[in-house]
């Protein structure tokens, strides 16, 4: 049988519930996100992010960028120096000075501190709501009448709401005041932000159901927007285009995610036969190559190597292709060339590096061991590349290395048996005091103390 809370059970229940649901937005959008990592779109926004990170005092190094697998409109900062752009948000920019724009009001946020603001602000409103929680609970209990506890708790949960709503308010327009001058002093048009802000203008009239996640976590006001179009009005570099580079990477860019994230038929739609741009006919090739229709795809992309055959990125595509079709020997052709093009290229070299562990030759295994040493200095957080790198070593009679692989892998998938095992394995193989010994030890250990956490938990 079913039962159900009593009145003031609702009551007390009702307020824990809302309690618990004013927790820290913006960290938790990150989480649950699948990345997207390309060598080509990381570059083009690194290129369109560096000037403003440099201008607002921040070492362009320590900021990471992630690119998440989204189609919604949103980009946002969380834990400390990282910065998140939804896949949505970089298709839907018109031009790079609108992605800018956006680049330069997050920068804002991070330079202003508003991260560790914010969570202030959200511990206010949370004490808020549990004093809301705990008064609610009492007049019901005085009173007997669940009613007016319920109008007691709202009255208040909404007042640290609107509190905090307010802050994030004052934030928006710290940030937008700090992106316009990040922008003038990198002498770039404020243009672009202006576009966006009147592109979100217009969701503020929805329902918050139906906005999109950055209208909903960046509070828009006529007040910002007038703010941007005044700037807009009587900066001396409004008129200031961006350079073609920019707007060729920024096409390019869009093109690439609308050939791997649409379905073909829609990228076909976008970028018709009608269409001969260079962006157009990368776009078709990878929509193409990915019905599956090789031939005709490779046909595409040799039409675009042949016209700009120092291109690095359209010998990767040729590389991508071959290799998921089944041919790593001409795959490794095409990788090779590319790297030689593009220089620092892990995610390139680790793709060069799968394609000659599919060769499996005494020669190639040793060249895909070389690769992967390289590629794993930037990739130590893809569990795949430790799984791939420890291939390499195996077949390179490396079992100290394979074992120590083995566990970083384990660790970045949490299992932490398996972590613990090959970790002593790999002391085993290897001489006491090495790194390799010593980084084994710091895992065993580490996943111990893990294991212990989980008991305690149980």
């Amino acid at each position: 049988m079913i039962r159900t809370a009593g009145p003031a059970k609702r009551l007390v229940l009702a307020c824990l519930l809302a309690a618990c649901l004013v927790t820290p937005i913006l960290a938790s959008q990150a989480q649950g996100r699948t990345p997207i990592r390309d060598t080509e779109i990381e570059a083009t926004i690194r290129a369109f992010a560096t000037p403003l990170f440099s201008a607002a005092g921040l070492n362009p190094n320590a900021v990471r960028i992630y690119i998440i697998k989204d189609a919604t409109l949103n980009a946002f900062v969380a834990g400390g120096q990282n910065l998140f752009l939804n896949s949505g948000l970089l298709m839907r920019t018109e031009s790079p000075g609108q992605l800018i724009g956006v680049i330069a009001h997050e920068t804002g946020h991070i330079a202003g501190g508003h991260l560790a603001r914010t969570s202030g602000a959200i511990r206010e409103a949370s004490n808020s709501a549990l004093f809301g929680l705990l008064l609610g609970a009492a007049t019901t209990l005085a009173t007997g009448r669940p009613d007016v506890g319920i109008a007691v708790f709202q009255g208040t949960s909404a007042a640290g709401h609107n509190a905090l709503l307010q802050y994030s308010q004052t934030q928006e327009s710290a940030a937008d005041h700090a992106a316009i001058r990040l922008l003038d002093a990198t002498g770039q048009s404020s243009k672009g932000l202006y576009e966006f802000l009147e592109t979100l203008s217009g969701q503020e009239l929805l329902a918050p159901e139906r906005r999109s996640q950055y209208a909903n976590t960046h509070p828009l006001t006529r007040d910002r927007i007038t703010f941007a179009r005044n700037h807009a009005a009587n900066s001396p570099f409004t008129d200031i285009p961006p350079s073609p580079e920019f707007v060729a990477k920024h096409q390019r860019m869009v093109a690439k995610l609308a050939g791997f994230l649409l379905s073909p038929s829609r990228t076909f739609q976008r970028y018709p036969e009608t269409d001969n741009s260079l962006p157009a006919r990368y776009a078709r090739a990878i929509a193409i190559y990915r019905e599956p229709s090789i031939e005709q795809a490779l046909e595409l992309t040799d039409g675009l190597i042949a016209e700009n055959p120092q291109d690095g990125y359209f010998w990767e595509l040729r590389g991508q292709i071959l290799a998921e079709s089944g041919q790593p020997a001409r795959a490794r052709e095409a990788y090779t060339k590319a790297l030689a093009l593009l220089g620092d290229a892990p995610l390139i070299e680790a793709d060069l590096a799968r394609a000659e562990l599919a060769i499996n030759t005494e020669e190639s295994n040793k060249a895909a061991l070389r690769h992967m040493e390289n590629a794993i200095r930037d990739m130590n957080t893809s569990a795949f590349a430790w799984r791939q790198l420890a291939t390499a070593q195996g077949r390179n009679d490396m079992p100290g290395e394979l074992a120590l692989s083995l566990a970083e892998e384990a660790l970045l998938r949490n299992r932490i048996e398996d972590a613990v095992q090959q970790a002593k394995r790999a002391q085993h193989h290897m001489k006491r005091g090495a790194p390799g010994w010593l980084r084994a030890l710091d895992i065993e250990e580490l996943a111990k103390r893990r294991l212990s956490d989980r008991d305690r938990r149980r």
